[in-house]
C-alpha cells in the first residue's frame, strides 16, 4: 500500500511544490494564491520561482431560495459565470440574478480591499497564471478561479495543489495543465495530508501579500527604469534587442547568445531577471540580423559576433542611463567565445565575463589576452564542454573561476541547476561591477574553482 503523503504545512508544502514548478521559472508567470489557505502555499511558490504574487479572489453565488447549491460565481473586472441550465431549472429570474450578485460582490470587494490594501491587481493581460491552493476538494472553487484568470487575460492558466483526489484533477475545467504532487486512491479530506493544517487567518494573508509586494513597491518608489526594445545600427544592419536598466543600475550586462538562441532565450531571460533583481542593468541582443543568420558561417564567425559585441557597448556609451554603467559580458555556448574575444580587446571596458556552458576555447589564443575577471559556469555532465574549459582556463592570466553545477549537463534543464547558474553569475558581476570599467585591475593571478 503507498505511504500517504504528509506535509508538515502549508509552507512546506508550498516550497516542495515550488519544486514540481521550477521549469516556470523565467518565464511570464503570476502566481495567485487561493484565499486563504492556498497564499501560504502560493508565496512559497512565487519566492521560489522569483514571480509575482496576487489573490484570485471568487464568490459563489448560491440560488435565492437554497443559498448552498451554486448557480454561478464571480471574480474581479465583472467576472460572472452561471450555470444557464439550473438557473432555468429553478425558475430564477434576471432580477433575483442580479440581487445576489451584487450582495456577493459587495463582499468580493471588501475582501480585495482588505487583502491587497489598495494595491492595484496585477495585471494578467498575455502572461500565465499559475492558480494555487492548499488542495483541491471537489475542485469548484479552482475550476472557477481558473476561468477568472482566463477572463481577466491570462493567455496560460496552471492550476497547482499539493494533493487533490483523481477524478477532481480528471474534471479540471478552465486550466490548460493541472499539476498535482499527491492524488490519493483514497482520498477523504486535504487536512488528513498536512500534520499542521490549522486555519489560516486574514492577518497571515495579509502580511504574506505585503512581503511579496515590498520589493516591487520599493522598485517603482525608486523612479522609472529603462525597459524597452531597441534598434542598434551596425555599419549596414540594425540588431536587435530588449534593454532593462533599474533605476540606480551602475552595471549593465550585455548578452552573447549560442547558437541557434536569440534575446528571446527563455533561459537568458530568467539570468536577466536575476540579475535585475540585483540591481543590475541588462541588455539581451541579438548579433546578427534575421537575414545574416540564414548563413550558418555567420553563427560560428567569432570575429564578427566579437566585433558586434564591441559596437553594442559603444553604443550603450551614447545612452545617458547607460553611459556610466560598468560593463559586463555574458555567454552562453558559442556566445561566449564572442565575449572573451571582445573582453580581449586592449581597449575593451569589459569589467567581468561570465560564461555559461560556454564553447571559450573559440576565441583561440586571444585567451591570454583576457584581463576582465571570468567566471566559467559548466554543468559536471557537459562532459566535453567542461574539458574544454578546464584548457581554457589554463591560458588565460586574468582572475578566473571554474564553477561546475552538479548534475546539470550543457542547457542547464535539471530543476535547480539554472537558478543555481543565476545566482553565481550574479554573484560574479555584483563583486566585479561596483566601480566604473577604469576600476578593474588590469590583470591577476588565476583562480582555480
Amino acid at each position: 500500500m503507498k505511504t500517504m503523503v504528509v506535509f508538515a504545512d502549508r509552507r512546506d508544502a508550498g516550497r516542495q511544490l515550488a519544486r514540481r514548478l521550477e521549469h516556470w521559472r523565467g518565464h511570464d508567470v503570476v502566481v495567485l494564491g487561493l484565499p486563504r489557505g492556498g497564499v501560504p502555499v502560493a508565496y512559497e511558490v512565487a519566492k521560489a520561482l522569483g514571480a509575482p504574487l496576487d489573490v484570485i479572489i471568487v464568490r459563489k453565488l448560491g440560488l435565492p431560495f437554497q443559498p448552498e447549491v451554486a448557480m454561478g460565481a464571480i471574480g474581479e473586472d465583472g467576472a460572472r459565470m452561471l450555470n444557464r441550465h439550473l438557473i432555468t431549472r429553478a425558475g430564477v429570474s434576471p432580477e433575483e440574478i442580479d440581487e445576489v450578485e451584487a450582495r456577493e460582490r459587495a463582499v468580493m470587494e471588501e475582501r480585495i480591499l482588505r487583502f491587497r490594501r489598495g494595491r492595484a491587481r496585477i495585471s494578467l493581460a498575455g502572461r500565465t497564471a499559475l492558480v494555487v491552493d492548499d488542495g483541491i476538494a471537489t475542485g469548484a472553487t479552482a475550476n472557477v478561479a481558473c476561468q477568472v484568470a482566463r477572463h481577466l487575460g491570462a493567455a496560460r492558466v496552471v492550476l497547482a495543489a499539493p494533493v487533490a483526489p483523481r477524478e477532481a484533477v480528471e474534471h479540471a475545467e478552465g486550466a490548460d495543465e493541472v499539476v498535482v504532487m499527491s492524488m490519493p486512491r483514497e482520498f477523504m479530506a486535504v487536512g488528513m495530508h498536512y500534520n499542521d493544517f490549522s486555519p489560516t487567518s486574514e492577518e497571515e494573508v495579509i502580511a504574506l501579500l505585503d512581503a511579496a509586494a515590498a520589493p516591487r513597491e520599493k522598485d517603482e518608489a525608486a523612479g522609472p527604469d529603462a525597459d524597452e526594445d531597441v534598434g542598434i545600427p551596425v555599419g549596414d544592419v540594425i540588431l536587435a534587442g530588449h534593454l532593462q536598466v533599474p533605476p540606480g543600475a551602475t552595471g549593465i550586462v550585455v548578452f552573447a547568445h549560442g547558437s541557434g538562441s536569440s534575446r528571446h532565450s527563455p533561459r537568458n531571460r530568467y539570468v536577466a531577471s536575476v540579475l535585475q533583481e540585483a540591481g543590475l542593468g541588462t541588455l539581451l541582443v541579438d548579433l546578427l540580423s534575421a537575414e545574416e543568420e540564414l548563413d550558418r558561417a555567420n553563427v560560428f564567425d567569432i570575429g564578427l559576433l566579437a566585433g558586434r559585441l564591441e559596437a553594442v557597448t559603444a553604443w550603450l556609451g551614447t545612452r545617458a542611463d547607460t553611459r556610466g554603467c560598468a560593463v559586463g559580458y555574458f555567454g552562453a555556448s558559442t556566445g561566449a567565445g564572442a565575449a572573451l574575444q571582445a573582453a580581449a580587446d586592449p581597449a575593451s571596458p569589459a569589467a567581468a565575463v561570465v560564461s555559461r556552458g560556454g564553447r571559450v576555447d573559440l576565441a583561440g589564443p586571444r585567451l591570454g589576452e583576457v584581463r576582465a575577471p571570468t567566471l566559467m559556469v559548466v554543468g559536471s555532465r557537459d562532459e566535453y564542454v567542461l574539458e574544454l574549459n578546464r584548457q581554457a582556463q589554463s591560458l588565460m592570466t586574468c582572475p578566473t573561476r571554474l564553477a561546475v553545477v552538479a548534475g546539470a549537463t550543457h542547457l542547464f534543464e535539471e530543476p535547480g541547476t539554472l537558478s543555481e547558474a543565476a545566482e553565481l553569475a550574479r554573484d560574479w558581476f555584483v563583486e566585479h561591477l561596483h566601480g566604473s570599467p577604469g576600476d578593474r585591475p588590469p590583470g591577476g593571478p588565476v583562480s582555480g574553482g
